[in-house]
């Protein structure tokens, strides 16, 4: 947008931004700022689609979560077409993008996005295994520094839900059982996106999922129809919001509701209606903005309106609890409980509809279109709306910033077992490789095609779940049973008889190591770690720092017998939480060490 001597109020930087807000949403239309209040899916790519293409020009929305971004060139490239287009709006309001996380290793277009170009890390249950403020704290600011090279002004993370149900699919994204430490981890994440104050160099936040995800019943995911109910058996509701607390208070631009809907959770002697938190006026205006005050962007998770069908499978809106409201009533309540923005909806015309038709005032709109216009001109998105394409290539997974993601991803590792002489590899060590490729080693140790040939046999195995693929994005959570199948079992039993083995388990969720653990000489836990950061912890070049976020079960018996939002629930756990040797080569002892 060209600006001019005669240029409006809200388009001068030297206004305080309260000023600027009120100039600019007053001399918005009612549509104007009903798009604003939708935060669609764009799937990016090399071009903008037709269809966000028209969201922008017709639907006035300038919100929008990427999903494919193909290199940094291309994603900056695609951004400032998404701002050319915003530029020729009537007002010229900027578009925010927004990504869910993508540094680590996790694919799930659900939740978050492997890191491709982008420097890798751990998972953030990685980050937890570390328990280091100062470590998440860079990944935050390398991160930001990543994303705003490409016009990436939005994260929708950090997730702070606690891993109190060993069998919930989410964990990885969050920073373990222990509600302190989340906090802790969560303020210095917050510290490393967002500064002290949201600003021009910020990436603003959205801390998820309000008021906590992860006590979920049997340890469903609330994305799908049998895994809506939130339940607290433990009574230990206020573990769960304590992480918010430390977020907000570490100013946090943003929070998004769960899905979960709360069965038999009482309050102050009050019972919490049965409805999924973004429907939730007690949560979200009694407890959100009353008693914690907080006045941020409020924006609910995607999906709450439409059901969705692609690539031929169906998904219902996580309309839990209210599945009998029409789209139009649905809106209503999100939009009385407190909720300022729809995520992954893009319908302004309904919300349009329903002020016309005296169902929400336009009072309400502006309450919530002034909030979102705010964060805009923190961003400084009306000064500075590209970005430098040239500049994005160089900067973006760059060779310092992949180096320090190697080191902490290695420093992430779990020793949870070893045995005296087997770590760390020499270049004589004969190794016989399963579940990574074998030339990953072969400049640290000698590769041999059979067991009967190895010193010692090196097994990778991810932590077992239950494939499922009847619901659209079902096949891309882990859920179900905790235990490895007969067949991988006696796989394992049957090396082990051969050769000694070394387990490494990625832990996505815990997994239950009982009928492996006893058969190996040495068990290693991963949190995202890619055999080059692997092998380096394998080799002693680097040294493994972490311990256990989450306790490891040792029976589904034990899981079963838990209460879901128990942090470290489950009776005599083989491994507990804070477990971690350290090092290859101390004795195996059994310790119970806290962060």
């Amino acid at each position: 947008m060209t600006h001019t001597a005669l240029e409006p109020a809200y388009l001068d930087a030297s206004r305080p931004i309260a000023e600027r807000v009120n100039d600019l949403l007053a001399r918005m239309t009612l549509e104007e700022k009903a798009g604003q209040m939708f935060h669609a899916i764009s799937f990016g790519g090399a071009d903008v689609d037709p269809e966000t293409q028209r969201l922008i020009t017709e639907g006035q929305m300038s919100h929008f979560n990427v999903h494919q971004l193909p290199d940094a060139r291309s994603a900056a490239r695609w951004h400032n077409r998404m701002q050319e287009l915003a530029s020729g709006t009537r007002l010229g309001i900027p578009i925010t993008v927004s990504t869910d996380p993508r540094h680590a290793f996790a694919e799930n277009q659900g939740a978050s996005f492997a890191a491709g170009f982008f420097s890798a890390w751990p998972e953030p249950i990685g980050m937890a295994a570390l328990g280091d403020p100062e470590t998440v704290r860079r990944f935050a600011d390398t991160a930001r520094q990543e994303y705003l090279a490409v016009g990436l002004r939005a994260a929708l993370h950090p997730t702070v839900d606690l891993a109190t149900e060993p069998r919930w699919a989410r964990q990885y994204s969050g920073f373990g059982q222990d509600p302190e430490l989340t906090g802790k981890l969560a303020a210095a994440y917050l510290e490393g996106f967002q500064g002290n104050t949201v600003g021009s160099q910020s990436v603003a936040c959205m801390t998820k999922h309000f008021p906590g995800g992860g006590p979920q019943k049997d340890g469903e995911d609330p994305h799908f129809p049998y895994g809506r109910e939130q339940v607290y058996p433990g009574g230990r509701f206020e573990d769960h919001l304590l992480p918010f607390r430390d977020a907000i208070a570490a100013g946090t631009s943003a929070i998004m509701p769960y899905y979960g809907m709360p069965v038999g959770l009482s309050r102050n002697g009050e019972p919490i209606e049965e409805v999924g938190f973004g429907f939730n006026r007690q949560i979200i205006t009694g407890l959100l903005r009353g008693e914690l005050g907080y006045d941020g962007v409020v924006c609910t998770d995607w999906g709450l309106l439409h059901d969705v069908s692609l690539f031929g499978l169906d998904l219902p809106a996580r309309a839990w609890g209210v599945e009998r409201l029409s789209v139009e009533e649905r809106m209503i309540k999100v939009i009385e409980a407190g909720c300022d923005q729809f995520g992954g909806e893009s319908c302004p015309e309904i919300l349009v509809g329903l002020v016309k038709a005296g169902r929400i005032t336009s009072q309400r709109i502006d309450e919530s279109v002034r909030r979102l216009l705010r964060v805009k001109f923190e961003l400084g998105l009306f000064e500075n709306r590209y970005v430098d394409e040239d500049a994005a290539a160089a900067l973006v997974g760059n060779a310092q910033f992949r180096e320090e993601g190697l080191k902490a991803q290695s420093r992430s590792v779990v020793v949870l077992k070893t045995s005296e002489g087997i770590l760390p590899l020499q270049p004589s060590t004969r190794v016989y490789v399963e579940g990574m490729p074998a030339d990953s080693i072969q400049r640290r140790a000698s590769v041999v095609a059979t067991p009967e040939e190895a010193d010692l046999a090196l097994v990778r195995l991810d932590a077992p779940f239950e494939p499922r693929n009847d619901l659209f994005l079902e096949a891309m959570f882990h859920a179900g049973s905790l235990e490895f199948d007969d067949a991988a079992v006696e796989h394992l039993q049957e090396l082990a008889a051969q050769v000694p083995v070394v387990l490494v388990v990625n832990l996505d969720r815990p997994a239950i190591l009982t009928p492996l653990e006893p058969h190996c000489s040495a068990v290693l836990a991963t949190f995202g770690v890619s055999d080059e950061a692997l092998i380096r912890v394998l080799a002693g070049t680097e040294t493994p720092e972490g311990r256990l976020p989450f306790e490891l079960p040792r029976s589904t018996e034990a899981v079963l017998g838990a209460q879901s939002d128990v942090p470290g629930g489950t009776r005599d756990p083989l491994y507990a939480y804070g477990h971690g040797l350290g090092s290859l080569t101390q004795a195996a002892i059994s310790v119970d060490i806290r962060f």
